[in-house]
């Protein structure tokens, strides 16, 4: 029981860095090629974790790499989609409802991919956070088509696959070496992008550099670690309900950085959110008491 409340304060905090994540990329693309950005980053992350990867307990066996190359390969599709949505898009809170999708899209995935039919209970706090999210962004303004929709649509599909099979090889792959080998094969795919999409600059500001700091350090190597750890300790489909508190993490990062008001329908939408995860939380709580 301590091990899955502990998983379940890791992804809790996982959310929260991951919504200054957003703020960190956001402002640090305003400076430097979007593709170069992803790849610079995600390669100095993984040499980052390379020295904690040492010891008989974190060895990666011959059998073990194919998984989690395939599993780096579904990391690297969904940050290359996810980042150039980032740079394109004129609203962060409407990204964050859209990627958070992949998080209702989880148990359905898990269903198919590790035969983990999702609980009664998870039907029951689905339509409500699906309201919630939908309050958080949908109802501020008249509904317009935006390509920045689609990437992060697709990103968000894709986010599924990765979290249902990384959950899946956490259980037999030491964590370390399986999210620096991830987080390697993200910032290959991206540094080829770049050299054959993207022009680099001769220069970088100081503010630019700061900004690629903190997505290195803490949006990255920390935030991934302890994602995979919470991962590890619990269900697809609780973790699945957990990170659906990204999006309310995000507006309220938003407001204070960048200033943005909430409307009363925003609140709504996060008392929604937080209703079905606490909803979910007392419904699996009970059941493994039984």
């Amino acid at each position: 029981m301590y091990s899955q409340r502990k998983a379940e304060f890791f992804l809790v905090l996982t959310t929260l860095i991951a919504a200054w994540g957003w703020v960190f990329s956001r402002e640090a693309v305003q400076g430097m090629p979007v593709f170069a950005f992803l790849g610079s980053r995600f390669l100095l992350a993984a040499l980052i974790l390379a020295p904690f990867c040492r010891g008989k307990k974190n060895r990666v066996t011959i059998k073990q790499l194919p998984k989690i190359l395939m599993t780096g390969g579904w990391m690297a599709l969904n940050m290359v989609l996810w980042i150039y949505a980032v740079s394109i898009t004129d609203s962060i809170g409407e990204g964050a409802f859209i990627m958070s999708l992949a998080m209702l899209f989880v148990p359905l995935v898990a269903w198919v991919i590790l035969k983990n039919k999702p609980a009664r209970y998870f039907w029951e706090a689905l339509p409500i956070a699906v309201i919630g999210l939908a309050c958080l962004t949908l109802f501020k303004t008249q509904l317009e088509f935006k390509a920045s929709q689609l990437w992060f649509l697709g990103s968000a599909i894709v986010q599924a696959i990765y979290f249902c099979y990384t959950s899946l090889y956490t259980r037999t792959v030491p964590l370390l070496p399986l999210t620096a080998i991830q987080l390697a094969c993200t910032g290959t795919v991206a540094m080829v992008l770049s050299l054959f999409l993207e022009e680099w600059p001769t220069s970088l500001t100081t503010s630019t550099i700061m900004w690629f700091i903190a997505s290195v350090v803490i949006a990255t190597s920390l935030r991934f670690v302890l994602q995979l750890i919470g991962q590890k300790n619990t269900t697809a489909a609780n973790a699945a309900i957990i990170m659906i508190l990204e999006p309310v993490m995000t507006v309220f990062v938003a407001a204070i950085w960048y200033h943005e008001r909430m409307p009363f329908v925003q609140i709504v939408g996060c008392v929604l959110i937080l209703f079905s995860l606490f909803y979910y939380r007392w419904r699996s709580s009970n059941s493994l008491c039984k």
